[in-house]
């Protein structure tokens, strides 16, 4: 684990990462590159009940020397894939700063769109914004039918 600490920023304390690999060990993965450099990583969970039962990417990292080469993208469709035929959600959803620009366009072409803001989601009181890709499950689209208004973190809902 010292070469992922060394290689990519973490955001979370390891006991957090180690929770989520013992939980939802199908939605951690580590992507390795020649002489075992970590190139990147992704980790999420399922959760949720009903039709809103879904995946969620909790992080994706790529390195700074793997970026631009779909890296990301080959992640995100691992965990889309698992989300869809393996648990059978109805969508994948993340949270991303209203002002990280790059990595909303990134899942724009992923396929993803804003779903709603949620005011104040990170420290600095900057807004996030919810978004979502519908899976094959999800017939009609209507997880990713935006809302109106934008929500505050009081009013998510967590399983």
């Amino acid at each position: 684990m010292s070469i992922l600490t060394i290689s990519l920023k973490l955001y979370f304390n390891m006991s957090f990462y180690m929770t989520y690999l013992a939980r939802w060990p199908d939605y951690f993965h580590l992507a390795q590159g020649p002489g075992n450099h970590i190139m990147g990583y992704i980790m999420g969970k399922v959760e949720g009940q009903g039709e809103s039962w879904h995946g969620h990417v909790t992080a994706v990292t790529v390195a700074p020397d793997y970026r631009r080469q779909q890296l990301a993208k080959k992640l995100m469709n691992l965990l889309e894939d698992i989300s869809d035929n393996i648990d059978k959600a109805y969508f994948v959803d993340l949270f991303v700063r209203a002002s990280n620009a790059p990595a909303i366009k990134m899942y724009e072409k992923l396929g993803y769109v804003i779903y709603r803001r949620v005011l104040r989601y990170y420290s600095g009181e900057e807004d996030g914004l919810d978004m979502r890709k519908a899976l094959s499950r999800d017939v009609d689209k209507k997880s990713v039918i935006p809302l109106k208004r934008p929500v505050t973190p009081d009013e998510l809902e967590y399983d």
